[in-house]
């Protein structure tokens, strides 16, 4: 048995060895607390980076659908802005009433004229002989299964009638076809002379007349 004394050679060896095995035991810990720390730190980094890259991913879907949304709203707009409306009549929106352009109303008591083309004012005959033109105005009242008709015959430029008919006119159906029955009633406002041999009241069926001054002449 050997006891080492202070100051020998073999103390400071040992020394040395203690001293250097607690210094890299004390490097060893640090080493593993650093590792330790990077770990914690790369993880929390990490999480980090997620959480923004989410929140940026969120965010720029709600943007892009903000501006698909404007995108569309200023197309319907310019569309909305670009068309015409053209009817008739008035469309009522809540409060306010939108007029809309149309053609003019036409009058209820509206009667048909005629053309220049109806007319024919360059019809001529081969012969070249001069043409007079005339229209007839026709009214009709219904009576019974047939109707009273009024003839008016104008001459051009004029706006009175210069000859004034009426006759009863009723349509059968007989074996040999379609007959059409007619009885001159009356003539420029006066009621025709009534036959002897008749069942038909003239002067009944001339009341239905319609005359162009509104009475008999």
């Amino acid at each position: 048995m050997s006891i080492l004394t202070d100051g020998t050679h073999e103390n400071l060896v040992l020394a040395q060895n203690v001293n250097g095995r607690l210094r890299a035991e004390a490097r060893m810990a640090f080493a593993r607390a650093f590792l330790l720390r990077a770990t914690g730190a790369g993880a929390f980094l990490a999480l980090a980076g997620a959480g923004f890259g989410a929140a940026s991913y969120g965010y720029a879907t709600m943007n892009q659908f903000d501006t698909a949304a404007e995108k569309i709203a200023a197309a319907m707009q310019t569309a909305l802005a670009d068309v015409t409306l053209k009817t008739k009549g008035e469309v009522t929106l809540t409060d306010n009433t939108l007029k809309l352009e149309g053609l003019p109303a036409q009058k209820a008591d509206a009667v048909p004229t005629p053309t220049k083309a109806q007319l024919g004012a360059e019809a001529a005959p081969a012969s070249k002989a001069p043409v007079n033109t005339t229209f007839t105005v026709f009214k009709q009242v219904p009576y019974l299964d047939g109707q009273i008709v009024t003839g008016w015959n104008f001459k051009a430029a004029e706006d009175r009638p210069y000859q004034q008919y009426c006759y009863f006119s009723r349509r059968s159906n007989e074996s040999k076809g379609q007959v059409e029955i007619k009885i001159d009633l009356a003539m420029d406002g006066r009621t025709l002379p009534q036959p002897q041999k008749s069942d038909v009241n003239l002067g009944i069926l001339a009341t239905n007349c319609v005359w162009h001054d509104g009475k008999a002449l």
